[in-house]
């Protein structure tokens, strides 16, 4: 049985439009970011369980993450994929000093 992705979720992915006041969460990037380095071929509903986070929230981080140059996503039959850039990759390895 296959899940379909939120219109909520597909909207702010798409669009990438979050709100001027959205604030990431730095210990929700830490999360992210560590996930994503040790699985990088996950999906988005993956991503969102090992983070412990809804799809809402995950997409918002997801689309700030896209504006500075760290991840990409792309949306396809329904499936959202979100990878690291090299940029990301390299914000991976600073974050991680700090974990």
């Amino acid at each position: 049985m296959s899940k379909t992705v939120k219109p909520k979720v597909v909207e702010i992915l798409k669009t990438k439009s979050i709100a001027p006041t959205f604030d990431p969460s730095m210990k929700t990037l830490m999360r992210i970011v560590k996930f994503m380095t040790e699985h990088p071929a996950e999906g988005k509903t993956q991503l969102a369980l090992d983070t412990k986070l809804n799809y809402a929230r995950l997409a918002k981080h997801v689309v700030w993450m896209e504006k500075k140059g760290l991840v990409e996503s792309n949306i396809e039959d329904n499936k959202i994929n979100i990878t690291l850039t090299s940029a990301g990759k390299d914000f991976a390895k600073i974050i991680s000093k700090i974990i």
